[in-house]
C-alpha cells in the first residue's frame, strides 16, 4: 500500500474512534438511565443523549470522511481493510441521508419515552405511553423515508440491527420457526407427561438471589474486572471489550427466571468482552450486529444453562444458597425448560413458545410502521394475537404490550433478530459439538474454556469481518437456516414430553 493510501486508511481509523467512544459514551448514559439515574433526572439526560447522538451523526456524515471513503473504495486493500472501510461505509451512506435534527429529535423522544413507559408499565396504563409510541412512529418513518422512500419502511429500519441478511430471509426463517412449532407445541398441550415444574416452588428473596446469579457468573467465567451485575426493569447488557456490563431482574417467586436471564446476558458480555482489545473503536473490534449478537446470548441460556450437563455442576450451587429440598438434576432440567402455553411474558418464556412471542411482535411493529395499525389498536390486537398464538390472554396492559421496553428506543425491526439468533446459535452449537472431543462432559464439569475459546476463535475475534452469512458459514458450514433449530427442539421436547415415541 502507499504512503498517501496509508495515510488516508489511518485517518480514517481516527475518525471512526472518534465516532465509536461518543456512540459508547452515550450507551453508558443509557445504561445510567435504567440502572441508577435518579427517577427525576430524564429532561436533563434526554438533553445529553441528544446532544452526543448529534455530535455522532455530524462525526459520521462528515464530507472529508466521505472523501476518505472514496479514495479508499477504490484502492487495492487487504482484506481486513476492505472489511473497515465496507462497514463505515454501510453507516455513512445511511447516515448522510438523515438530517441531523432528526436525529437529535428521536434521541430526545426515545429518552423521553423510556422515563413514559416505565410509568405506564407501573401503573398498568398505556394511555401513558401511547402517545410517546405514536411520536417514535413518525419519526421513525421519516428516518426510513429519508434513507429511501421508495422501499418498505419496515425493511429499511430492520437494517439498522442486521444490515446484512434481507428481511425476506428473517420472514423466511419466522415462518419456517411458526410452521415447526405450532404443532410440537400442540402435541406439548396433548402430553399427559408430568413434569417438575414446581421444583424451585417457594420464596426466594432477591438478595441470595443475587448471590447466586454471581455464582453462576463466576463459574462460567465472567471477568469482573471488566465488567459489574446489577437489576434493571429490563435485562440487558452493553459496553465495550473492556467494560461489558450485565443487567438481570428479581422476582421472589421465580429465581430461575433471574437465573436464565443472567445467563443470556452472560451470553451478549462474553461475545463483546471476546471482541478484539487491539481493533476497539474500529469494525474489526465491533459485533457483527443482532442477530449473531442474540445467538451468543441464546447459546449460553438454552444450551447449556438449560443442559443436564449444566444442571449437574451448578445445582449444588443452588442448594448451598437456598432450601430447595432434594430437587434432583433431571427435576431441575425439567422445570427450567417446561413448555409454558399459558405465559403471556417473552423473557420468561420457554424455548418453544418464545418464537411466537417473536411473531407476534414483529408482526404488530411491521404493521405499525406500514401505517396498517393505529397505536391505540395496540392492546386489543397484541391480546387477540396472543390468544391466537399461544391461547392465553394478559390480564394487563403490563403483562402485554407494556412489557417490553424496545418500542420505547424507537428500536422497530429488532424483534426478528431474536429468532434468527436463536437459529444461527443452534447451527453454532451443533458445529462446537463436532469440534470439541467431550464438549457435553466439559460442561458437566464446569470446564467451559474450550466452548468460550471455539466461539472466539469461530466468531468473535473476527467482529465485523464477515457479513452475517458468510461468518455463520465458515463456523459452521451452512447458510443462516431454521433446520438445526428445529431439529434440537423436536429431539429435544419429544424426550422431555414422550413425543414421537
Amino acid at each position: 500500500m502507499s504512503d498517501t493510501m496509508e495515510a488516508a486508511y489511518n485517518d480514517l481509523l481516527d475518525r471512526v474512534g472518534r465516532i465509536a467512544n461518543v456512540s459508547h459514551a452515550g450507551k453508558l448514559l443509557s445504561w445510567d438511565q435504567q440502572v441508577m439515574m435518579p427517577k427525576e433526572g430524564t429532561p436533563a439526560r434526554s438533553q445529553q443523549l441528544s446532544a452526543l447522538s448529534a455530535v455522532e451523526h455530524d462525526l459520521l456524515t462528515n464530507d472529508e470522511l466521505g472523501a476518505l471513503l472514496d479514495e479508499l473504495s477504490a484502492a487495492d486493500l487487504p482484506g481486513d481493510r476492505r472489511a473497515v472501510v465496507r462497514e463505515v461505509r454501510r453507516d455513512h451512506e445511511r447516515a448522510v441521508r438523515v438530517p441531523t435534527d432528526l436525529v437529535e429529535r428521536i434521541s430526545a423522544a426515545s429518552s423521553e419515552a423510556l422515563t413514559a413507559w416505565r410509568e405506564a408499565r407501573a401503573e398498568d396504563d398505556f394511555e401513558t405511553f401511547a402517545p410517546h409510541l405514536q411520536k417514535l412512529l413518525d419519526l421513525k418513518r421519516r428516518y426510513a423515508d429519508h434513507i429511501d422512500p421508495d422501499r418498505d419502511p419496515y425493511e429499511v429500519l430492520f437494517e439498522e440491527y442486521e444490515p446484512c441478511l434481507p428481511l425476506g430471509h428473517a420472514e423466511e426463517v419466522l415462518a419456517t420457526l411458526r410452521e415447526a412449532v405450532v404443532p410440537l407445541v400442540d402435541d406439548v398441550r396433548a402430553s399427559e407427561a408430568d413434569l417438575a415444574t414446581d421444583a424451585f416452588a417457594g420464596t426466594f428473596d432477591t438478595d441470595t438471589q443475587e448471590a447466586l446469579m454471581r455464582d453462576v457468573l463466576d463459574d462460567l467465567g465472567y471477568p469482573w474486572e471488566r465488567g459489574r451485575l446489577d437489576a434493571a426493569p429490563h435485562p440487558f447488557s452493553t459496553g465495550t471489550t473492556y467494560d461489558a456490563r450485565i443487567t438481570t431482574r428479581y422476582d421472589e417467586a421465580d429465581p430461575m427466571g433471574a437465573l436464565l436471564s443472567t445467563v443470556h446476558e452472560f451470553g451478549h458480555a462474553t461475545y463483546t468482552l471476546g471482541l478484539p482489545d487491539d481493533a476497539h473503536g474500529t469494525p474489526l473490534g465491533e459485533a457483527r450486529d443482532l442477530s449473531i449478537h442474540e445467538s451468543q446470548s441464546r447459546l449460553w441460556e438454552n444450551h447449556v444453562g438449560r443442559s443436564t450437563a449444566f444442571w449437574e455442576r451448578f445445582l449444588p450451587r443452588v442448594r448451598g444458597r437456598f432450601d430447595i429440598g432434594d430437587v434432583s438434576v433431571r427435576e431441575a432440567y425439567e422445570a427450567v425448560n417446561a413448555v409454558d402455553t399459558t405465559n403471556p411474558i417473552r423473557v420468561e418464556a420457554d424455548e418453544l413458545t418464545y418464537h411466537l412471542h417473536i411473531v407476534l411482535r414483529f408482526e404488530i411493529e411491521r404493521d405499525l410502521i406500514r401505517g396498517d395499525l393505529d397505536v391505540a389498536e395496540v392492546p386489543a390486537v397484541w391480546n387477540e394475537k396472543m390468544e391466537s398464538y399461544l391461547g392465553v390472554r394478559p390480564e394487563t396492559d403490563t403483562k402485554g404490550c407494556l412489557q417490553d421496553i424496545h418500542w420505547s428506543h424507537g428500536s422497530f425491526g429488532y424483534f426478528p433478530t431474536y429468532s434468527l439468533g436463536s437459529v444461527i446459535a443452534a447451527q453454532l452449537f451443533d458445529a462446537a459439538d463436532r469440534d470439541i472431543d467431550g464438549l457435553e462432559d466439559s460442561i458437566r464439569r464446569g470446564e467451559v474454556d474450550p466452548l468460550h475459546e471455539w466461539l472466539t476463535d469461530r466468531i468473535h475475534r473476527h467482529g465485523k469481518r464477515f457479513e452475517t452469512n458468510e461468518l455463520v458459514r465458515q463456523a459452521t458450514g451452512d447458510d443462516v437456516a431454521a433446520a438445526a433449530f428445529v431439529d434440537y427442539a423436536t429431539e429435544k421436547y419429544g424426550e422431555l414430553y414422550g413425543i414421537g415415541r
